[in-house]
This record gives C-alpha cells, sequence and structure tokens, in this order.
C-alpha cells in the first residue's frame, strides 16, 4: 500500500500588481511515487526586488523538475540538498550578472521550503521565513526556523534565503508520518493572521475540497489586515504504507551491482545486444529496451571500481546531469520509469563517428566545416554553463556526429554541478578527471575550473582539427607551479596551414591563453569571433612576418641559411 493524501493549494497577490509567490507540488502514481515519494514546494520573493518573482518560480519549478530527475540510487536528503545547492548558486550567479551585484536587495533572492513524503517518512528542507505547521487539536505546530535577523521591534532582515549568496545552509529535519495528520505550508502574508482554529473551522466547512480551505486561509489573512503576498498549502495523510517497504532505491548501497552483462542476455527489461566499449572506467553495451524497442547505450561500472564508494558516487551522476540539460547537442538519459535492482546508466544510442574518428577522415579540412561542428559543440557546452555546469572533459572521443550531422556532448560523468560539488568527490572541479591533452592549466595548478576552462578545451579540439596537433604539445600537461604558465608558447595554425586567415590565429590564441583570466569570456564570444572575427582580429598591419606568411617565411628563413653556408665554402676555399 503506498501513501494516499489530499492536498490543496492556493496563492493570491498583496497590495501590489505581481504574486512574488510561487508553490507547487507533484503526487505521482506508479513506480515515481515508490522510489521518489510525494514532494510540495513553497517559495517567497523579496518585496525590496523586481526579479525576485523569478527567483521563487525557479526555486519551485527547479526542485520539482530536478528531484524527480535525480539518480534511484541517491537518497532523498542528498538529492534535494544537492538541486537546493545547485539552484542556490544559479540564483546567486544571475544576481551577480544584474542589479543585484551593487545591492542584494534587487538580486535573484527568495525563501524555499520543501516537504517530501517517501513510504513512511518526511523530510523537510528549509531556507528563510516560509513555514510548515502540524495541526494539533488546540495548536500548530511550527516545524520550521524563521531564518530572520532582528535589529530593533521595527527592523528585521532575512538571515538566510536562495540567491543571496554563493552557497546556503538548508535545515533538514526528517521524522515519521501518522495517518490523518494535516501539515501546512504557508508564507508570512498568510500565517501570521490565522490560528489552529481558523484552520479546524475551514477543514469542517470543507472536508473533501482542501483547495477551499486554503483558499478560505488566504482571504481570512487579507480580511484580517494581510497586504502581502499570501499562500498555502494543506496536506492530509489519508493512508500510509502498512510496512516500510524495503525500497533498493532508498539509496545507492541498495542497488545491487549488475553482472557482467552478455549478448542476447536480458537486464532490467532491456535485451542486450553486443558490447561496445570496455574501459578501466566503465563497461558500455549496446541494448533494446523490450518495452518500447528503443536502442540504447548501458554502462555498467568497470568490475576493478566496484568497490570505490566515490567512483559508484560519480558513476549516477551522468544520468542526472543528463536530466537536467535539454539540448539537441548533448546526450539524452533514458527516460523510462521501470523500477531499478541494479546500479546502471541507460542513455541514448546515437550512430555515427566520433570527432576523433572524423578528424582521422579529414586531417587538412576547410574552415568552414570546423565553424560548423564547433559551433554545435559550443552549444552544447553553453546548454551546461547555463544551468551552472561544467563538462570538464571535453575531448574528441567525447563528442559524436549522428547520421543527420548532428554533434552531440557525450560523457557527462565527469561533470561539474555547482553546489553539488562537495556531495560528490568526482565532480569536484579542483581534481578534474578530464584528459591531459585537453585540460585548462588552471586544474593542473588546482584552482578549479569556469565555463572559460570548457573553452579552453574547445579551442584546443579547434586547433586540432585544423593542424592535426595541439597548441602546445605535450608542454600543456606538464604544468605544475605558475612559474610553469610562462613556458607555453602557442604555435601558428597557418604555421602548418598558410592558406588559412591570419585573423584566425589571433582567435585561437586568445582563447588558449593559459592565463583563464586573458580568454573571452564566455564559449559564445568564442563562437561568435570564429564566425564574424572583430576587426582587431582582421588587421595583419603589425602581424609578425612569420604570422602573415608562414611558408615564405620558412622558405626565405631556408636560402638565408643556404646561402650563408655557401658563402662559408667560398671563403674557406679561398682560405686553403
Amino acid at each position: 500500500m503506498r501513501p494516499h493524501v489530499s492536498l490543496g493549494q492556493h496563492s493570491q497577490a498583496g497590495d501590489h500588481a505581481q504574486n512574488q509567490d510561487f508553490h507547487g507540488a507533484i503526487l505521482p502514481e506508479g513506480h515515481a511515487r515508490l522510489s521518489k515519494g510525494i514532494a510540495l514546494a513553497i517559495a517567497d520573493g523579496i518585496s525590496s526586488s523586481a526579479v525576485s518573482q523569478l527567483a521563487s518560480q525557479t526555486a519551485v519549478r527547479s526542485f520539482l523538475d530536478d528531484y524527480y530527475a535525480t539518480s534511484e540510487a541517491w537518497s532523498v536528503r542528498r538529492a534535494a540538498q544537492g538541486i537546493i545547492g545547485a539552484t542556490n548558486s544559479w540564483l546567486h550567479a544571475q544576481t551577480q550578472r544584474g542589479e543585484g551585484r551593487f545591492d542584494a536587495d534587487r538580486g535573484y533572492v527568495c525563501t524555499f521550503t520543501a516537504l517530501i513524503l517517501k513510504g513512511r517518512d518526511f523530510h523537510l528542507f528549509h531556507v528563510g521565513d516560509a513555514r510548515v505547521f502540524r495541526l494539533h487539536a488546540h495548536a500548530l505546530e511550527q516545524l520550521t526556523e524563521d531564518h530572520r535577523l532582528r535589529l530593533s521591534a521595527a527592523e528585521e532582515y532575512l538571515a538566510r534565503a536562495l540567491g543571496a549568496n554563493a552557497s546556503v545552509e538548508i535545515d533538514y529535519h526528517s521524522w515519521e508520518a501518522v495517518p490523518q495528520e494535516v501539515y501546512l505550508l504557508a508564507t508570512d502574508g498568510a500565517y501570521t493572521h490565522f490560528t489552529a482554529a481558523d484552520v479546524h473551522a475551514a477543514l469542517a466547512r470543507h472536508s473533501d475540497d482542501l483547495d477551499a480551505v486554503a483558499r478560505d486561509l488566504v482571504e481570512l489573512a487579507r480580511t484580517r489586515g494581510s497586504t502581502d503576498d499570501a499562500t498555502v498549502l494543506v496536506l492530509r495523510i489519508e493512508t500510509l504504507e502498512e510496512d516500510a517497504l524495503p525500497l533498493p532505491q532508498r539509496r545507492r548501497e541498495g542497488l545491487a551491482l549488475p553482472p557482467p552483462l552478455q549478448a542476447g542476455m536480458l537486464f532490467e527489461g532491456f535485451r542486450v545486444l553486443r558490447a561496445l566499449q570496455v574501459t578501466a572506467r566503465s563497461h558500455i553495451h549496446l541494448a533494446v529496451d523490450e518495452a518500447s524497442g528503443q536502442q540504447l547505450v548501458l554502462k555498467t561500472p568497470a568490475t576493478d571500481l566496484r568497490e570505490n564508494a566515490a567512483y559508484l558516487d560519480g558513476f549516477v551522476l551522468e544520468e542526472w546531469v543528463a536530466r537536467r540539460v535539454h539540448s539537441p547537442h548533448v546526450i539524452r538519459p533514458w527516460m523510462g520509469e521501470r523500477a531499478r535492482h541494479s546500479l546502471f546508466v541507460a542513455m541514448e544510442y546515437i550512430e555515427g563517428p566520433t570527432l576523433a574518428q572524423w578528424m582521422a577522415d579529414h586531417p587538412r579540412p576547410a574552415l568552414e566545416p570546423v565553424r560548423t561542428l564547433i559551433e554545435q559543440l559550443g552549444a552544447g557546452l553553453q546548454a551546461l554553463h547555463h544551468r551552472e555546469m561544467l563538462h570538464q572533459d571535453l575531448r574528441p572521443e567525447n563528442v559524436m556526429i549522428d547520421a543527420d550531422g548532428t554533434v552531440k556532448l557525450i560523457d557527462l560523468a565527469s561533470a561539474h554541478v555547482a553546489g553539488l560539488a562537495e556531495g560528490l568527490p568526482t565532480g569536484s572541479p579542483a581534481a578534474a578527471p578530464g584528459s591531459l591533452q585537453y585540460m585548462a592549466p588552471e586544474y593542473l595548478l588546482g584552482k578549479g575550473g569556469s565555463p572559460r576552462a570548457d573553452l579552453f578545451a574547445l579551442a584546443a579540439i579547434t586547433y586540432q582539427m585544423l593542424c592535426g596537433r595541439l597548441p602546445y604539445g605535450l608542454d600543456a600537461a606538464r604544468i605544475r607551479t605558475p612559474k610553469d604558465l610562462r613556458k607555453l608558447h602557442y604555435a601558428p595554425v597557418r604555421l602548418y596551414r598558410p592558406e588559412l586567415p591570419a585573423w584566425l590565429d589571433q582567435v585561437l590564441e586568445k582563447a588558449l591563453q593559459p592565463d583563464a583570466a586573458l580568454r573571452q569570456e564566455a564559449v559564445s564570444e568564442f563562437i561568435h569571433d570564429l564566425r564574424h572575427p572583430d576587426t582587431r582580429f582582421a588587421s595583419t598591419q603589425r602581424q609578425p612576418f612569420i604570422e602573415r606568411d608562414p611558408l615564405l617565411f620558412w622558405k626565405c628563413t631556408t636560402a638565408l641559411s643556404s646561402l650563408l653556408a655557401i658563402g662559408l665554402l667560398v671563403l674557406r676555399a679561398i682560405g686553403h
């Protein structure tokens, strides 16, 4: 028997045009309710900010969308706190890009509270001053703490909120639910104006319509003088599981390690067709979903790493990252809802070559096809960056080109998610597990990454596509100290491809600067420069001769060397 609940919701704007509260709930059926439970969320934007309503919308929608997209191997606490942390990082980043950079009261800031019922257990996550109450016969038991700083009887401020700082402290509580209990989630525009008696009276009037109960409480707050936005969610537990069912999805350790996959084998509802790749990191097989007929790629943990807890934690990250990003240039996960009993990752099957294979088939490509591929690859990176995520392992082997010519980023297992890194050691930007040949120098100095680190890798791939070699050879992989950065010397592409335009080297050299601060600010700027070079890049007046015409430079150098050698021989002959 799965939990059965009744839910009511209502929200109303205060004495202004826009309601800065936002709320939502998901009561899924079937496997999603069993594996993830029921989720409610409420957020309240700060009145001083014109964009805080966007913050509250984003906080609630991101939480409800992303929570059900997290790996079933994660606990409720880990999944929810990771999502809230990631959302906080995104909101804070938007604040720093707008007016809130100089005045936090005008930023993307909001309170946030979520309540999850999974099995027989409630899980509460809270930041700010919205409240969760448990209804008793004569009282409302407040289950949250108001994060407010009181300066005087007339002056107080939020001490904690989403988007206010780069990191956020999240209150967490868990307890066992009881049938027929009633819970309320409310913003301060509502809860300061009703009592337990008011809630009981509304329940008596509308016992079978909790939406009407929530509406009555909001309207009561308005009649009693509330001028602020008011939101109320009412949750009643009708029935619960008779027993705490042994859910294998409750935590990663509860999922069995899969057996070695073999062609023809039936595994978790998939028919294994053949092995695609077996590496030290994972075993990859092509399979078909028996229910839908869709071909998919199954990844299972490498045999030698099955006892490595940090590796297994990071293993499930790839599918979750893919569920958070919606781009035609990023690999998509399997969206099935079957219960899982084993630890595996299922992703779409992309038929086509890797970029590494394309480069082998096109050793001296023209600039235009390279730009076309790099623009698509850049779009995939931007989709990650917009969600405050980094790929961190960009290399030709991790890029696929499908039959329609669409470029797709694959292998998201090394991705860094802002706000989530503390819980996933393998996702930490300071210890990026990417390939040394394409890794930005700041990683090797232990500084962690940024979107400009992914830009460095993208530019290195662009360089390699054009001339078949890396811009710094193996020297970039030897960086250990800041002094080593000065040893990196950019070799112009036109040294190997003199027919390419002169401005191209200036665009690439900027993106490949050892110092991240000197690169383009974003992938989009690099892509724009490749397609529409700035006039400063197009100018060749001050370019060294070797960069303007490297072939002629070396011909002249060779000719002068030959003449010098002949002259020395003549002088030696005369001397004799």
